[in-house]
């Protein structure tokens, strides 16, 4: 299947080193299939569900990401191929895509409009009230 991201071998001889090993449990399953699985979900726009079935279990993809993130294995990782080791914070790689329902921008339905100043006494209407009498036309008082 076309379109599926997998990682080189020079890639992958640079990854491999930087994997934790001896995890107690059972042993992983080919580590290299369920990395290029997360990096093609991630480069996708994050959707486990729609992971192609040549990556292997869904699952597996997603609780891997996880677990090593909630570790520190994913900023190591990326931290060790970056070639900045002694870099304070964080590294973010992103390629968010947020999708904003029709509301958000203020469509029909949307948020009621936010006043951001309160307006200067100084400043004319935007109105101007009718001279005529306030009973209407043909009322006398």
């Amino acid at each position: 299947m076309s379109g599926l991201f997998w990682f080189s071998d020079e890639q992958w001889a640079r990854i491999e080193p930087l994997l934790p090993r001896n995890q107690p449990g059972k042993p992983r399953v080919d580590d290299r299939r369920v990395l290029s699985g997360i990096v093609h979900a991630l480069k996708s726009g994050g959707r486990w569900s729609d992971t192609p079935p040549e990556y292997g279990p869904r699952k597996t993809l997603y609780n891997r990401f996880v677990r090593w993130a909630e570790r520190g294995i994913w900023e190591r990782i990326f931290q060790a191929l970056a070639g900045h080791e002694d870099i304070p914070g964080r590294l973010f790689i992103d390629a968010t895509l947020i999708k904003a329902h029709r509301t958000a921008g203020g469509a029909k339905g949307g948020p009621w409009p936010m006043v951001s100043a309160v307006p200067s006494m100084d400043v004319k209407p935007s109105f101007t009230p009718c001279a005529t009498n306030a009973a209407g036309p043909g009322h006398s008082s």
